[in-house]
């Protein structure tokens, strides 16, 4: 069963959407969109950019977790440490376009 995009406005009356599972679990929220139609339309460009969205682990490489030397029946899990991960957020108009995209979109040049 597929997800559900969902657009609302938040505590600041700003557009966002909202991607959830089919049991209501919340997956990902947007940015702030300055009108719904924009929102609409950057739900329109997840749709068809995600399904071929690379994976990119951007975690320094000693984040990383050891495994266990020996795993002893019935121990405790151990817990794992918390990310390590760079958590900058993205803002919505530095979002790449997708290779297909970038190459219909006609590139400019400085030259007459």
């Amino acid at each position: 069963m597929a997800g559900k995009f969902e657009v609302f406005l938040d505590a600041q009356a700003q557009y966002r959407f909202r991607l959830t599972t089919p049991d209501g679990t919340e997956l990902a929220v947007s940015g702030v969109y300055p009108d719904k139609a924009s929102a609409v339309a950057a739900i329109e460009t997840v749709r068809e950019c995600a399904g071929m969205g690379l994976i990119t682990d951007l975690c320094p490489s000693a984040s990383s977790v050891p495994a266990p030397a020996a795993v002893v029946q019935g121990a405790a899990l151990p817990v794992p440490a918390a990310s390590a991960c760079d958590t900058r957020r993205v803002p919505v108009d530095g979002f790449r376009k997708h290779a297909a995209v970038r190459r219909a979109t006609p590139q400019l040049t400085g030259a007459a």
